[in-house]
Formats: structure tokens, sequence, C-alpha cells
């Protein structure tokens, strides 16, 4: 039984909303977008230098999460979850998809000065590895090369279900097999779950439980590092720890906004303005504040402007009746 699924429309909504404005690293230009916008979420206009797609549509990040959804709702037995999920991920990644269709594209620009964003998804490194590992056959099927959010986007909607590290820890390297993408990706569902318990400092008692935790270690020193920085603005203090989509800045980042924010639109609106990788950094920040103030907390008009959202909604309401 799906449960908990505001969580995940919260990362939803929130990738949604960074989308437009998608690796944007360019300050000059990124000013230019914001400037005299009332709104910056769910910009009309394409702004990501490298991909376009719909205003209202997800990035590679939490798509790779619906996959998931979508394997969770047409199978919830344990025993064959991963192979469904796996399946799954070729259909909507592999050869045949835009996502894979678009690599094409990517190849050839490669060769000539990069003039403008490919039309349709962008597919990321994590998962062309995952589509190339399952094919193969490999036990574990994640990505190596690169320590970045895929793993944990594609294990929250299960995470929601079951809270096994152990079982999560299988899933994220599912899609990325990275040590300090594990690690980091697990950090983050235990900051969220503690959220969802409604402890009253989430971030601080992630320290106060893990401080002489050996695996844990690399994440409780980055957040200290964040904590000092804590009265500093948010956009110098992502630029500080990483604009990119890698790990420790995209976290760093995210629990910067985290520390400083009061709302979910608040955060989401702050993670879009940093620039840089917001959809990764907006994903965790998104569910994070979805666990701890609930589903009122998301935007209604930002939820309508969300592709996905529908089919989200509605298990949740199929969910809610049923208890």
């Amino acid at each position: 039984m799906l449960k908990k699924l505001h969580i995940f429309l919260g990362a939803t909504v929130a990738d949604a909303a960074a989308r437009p404005l998608h690796w944007v690293y360019d300050e000059k230009k990124l000013k230019s977008y914001l400037k005299n916008k009332k709104e910056v979420a769910f910009l009309k206009n394409n702004k990501c230098p490298f991909y376009s797609i719909n205003t209202g549509e997800v990035s590679g990040y939490n798509d790779v999460g619906q996959v998931m959804f979508k394997t969770l709702i047409e199978n919830n037995n344990n025993k064959t979850l991963v192979n469904n999920f796996k399946k799954n991920i070729i259909k909507n990644f592999g050869q045949g998809s835009d996502y894979w269709k678009n690599l094409k594209f990517r190849k050839k620009y490669k060769k000539i000065k990069w003039k403008k964003p490919v039309q349709g998804p962008w597919i990321h490194q994590n998962i062309m590895e995952t589509v190339q590992n399952i094919k193969l056959k490999k036990k574990i099927t994640g990505g190596k090369k690169v320590n970045e959010s895929d793993g944990f986007c594609a294990t929250l909607p299960y995470y929601l279900q079951n809270q096994s590290m152990t079982k999560n820890k299988l899933i994220i390297k599912t899609v990325s097999n990275n040590k300090l993408s594990v690690k980091f990706a697990l950090a983050k569902l235990e900051i969220i779950n503690f959220a969802d318990q409604k402890y009253k400092n989430p971030v601080n008692f992630f320290l106060k439980k893990y401080k002489n935790n050996s695996y844990f270690k690399e994440v409780v020193e980055n957040i200290k590092k964040v904590k000092k920085n804590k009265n500093k603005p948010h956009t110098f203090v992502v630029k500080k720890f990483g604009k990119a989509c890698s790990y420790p800045g995209t976290f760093n980042g995210s629990i910067h906004a985290i520390m400083t924010s009061s709302s979910f639109k608040s955060a989401i609106n702050k993670t879009i303005k940093a620039g840089g990788c917001n959809c990764s950094r907006a994903n965790f920040v998104g569910a994070y504040f979805s666990a701890l103030k609930g589903l009122k907390n998301i935007p209604k008009k930002w939820i309508l402007k969300t592709k996905p959202a529908k089919e989200i909604l509605r298990n949740i309401s199929k969910y809610q009746s049923i208890c």
C-alpha cells in the first residue's frame, strides 16, 4: 500500500518549479532571467542552456523517482520489485526513449560550439551507466563515475513505504553505485524521516544521533560546515559549497535552504534563485518541507502546474479513502 506520498509530491512539485532554470551557471544570465520577476517558479519559457522540456514537466532527477513510483503501483512485491524497476528504467530511459534519442544529438553538439538546448529530456550519467549495466546483466547496476542525486530520487517513493536502510541502499545502488552517493542519499532519507516524525529540528537531531557514527562522519562534518555559514546569503553559500550536481555540494546547499527557510515555497524559491543544479537540491528540499509541514504547505497553484502531480494525487486520495 502506498503511503506518505505527499512527501514524494513535494519533491516532484519542487523539481518542476525549478526545472525551467535548471543548470543555469552564468550568474549574469541568471540575474537577467530573474529581473522584475515576482514569481521565479515555473517560468513559462525554458532558460536551461542544455535541454528544453515543457514547463510543468520534471528533470531526469525526479523522473527516475516517477519510474519507481510507477513500479510500486504496478507491483509492490519486494521479491520482484528491483527487477521490475530495472525493466521500467529501460522503458523510460533506454533505447527508443526520448532520453536515449537525445544522446545522439549531444554527441554531435560536443563537436561544435554549444549554441542552444536540445529539444527534449536530458539523460544523466548515472542513468546512462545503469541502462548499459542492466543490459550487461550486472548484479549491481548503478553508475560509478559521478556522485550525484539520482539514487536518492530513485529510492524516495520506496523509502516512504519501507524505512529499512539495507533495502533502500539496494535501490540506490541500482541507479548509483558510488559510495558518496549512497551515503548522502541515506542521510537525506533519514533527515526526511525525522521531519516526518515532527522532530523540532530534524537536521540537529540527525547530528545528535550520528555524531559518533563512522559511516555518516563525512555527512556530519558537512552539516557543521553549513551551520557555520547559516547567517550568510543562500546564493553565496551555494556558490561556496558548489552549485553543480555533485555531493557534498548539492547536499550542503539543500541543508542551508532547509535551515534558513520557514516554508516549502520560500525554500524552493531560494533554491531556484541560487542557480546551478537547482533541481537536484529542490527534490530534497521539497520532500523535507512536505514531510515537516504536510500536503497543505505545498502551494496549490504549483501542484496544478506540475504534470506528474495528478497521478500522485490520485493515489494519495485512494490511500486516504482506505484509511
